[in-house]
């Protein structure tokens, strides 16, 4: 089991910059790859990022390559978000999850771990 926590969402300016965090418990948080996905106000959630377990791969939607960057620190059980360059279309409830299978995953069945979610507004 699984339990994952966001933070560090809040408003921000359009071209300002945010650093989510998700802290995950239990022992074996470096054996699952983790995801990011948001949801905004009548879509559907949507992925994001994802990093593999090893932190040897990362993929981004191309909403937001270039802009934002995935780590994970497995000795301190946490991946990150940092957000660049945010547009007003990055508004969302952002959240974290976390995989049992290997690699980089995008679909949202894949994920067997979620967090309660963290909100992004961005002010243009």
């Amino acid at each position: 089991q699984v339990q994952l926590v966001e933070s560090g969402g809040g408003l921000v300016q359009a071209g300002g910059s945010l650093r989510l965090s998700c802290a995950a418990s239990g022992r074996t948080f470096s054996r699952y790859s983790m995801g990011w996905f948001r949801q905004a106000p009548g879509k559907e959630r949507e992925f994001v990022a994802a990093i593999s377990w090893s932190s040897g791969y990362t993929y981004f939607s191309d909403s937001v390559k270039g802009r934002f960057t995935i780590s994970r620190d497995n000795a301190k059980n946490t991946v990150y978000l940092q957000m660049n360059n945010l547009k007003p279309e990055d508004t969302a409830v952002y959240y974290c999850a976390a995989t049992s299978k290997m690699g980089i995953v995008t679909q949202r069945s894949g994920y067997d771990y979620w967090g309660q979610g963290t909100q992004v507004t961005v002010s243009s």
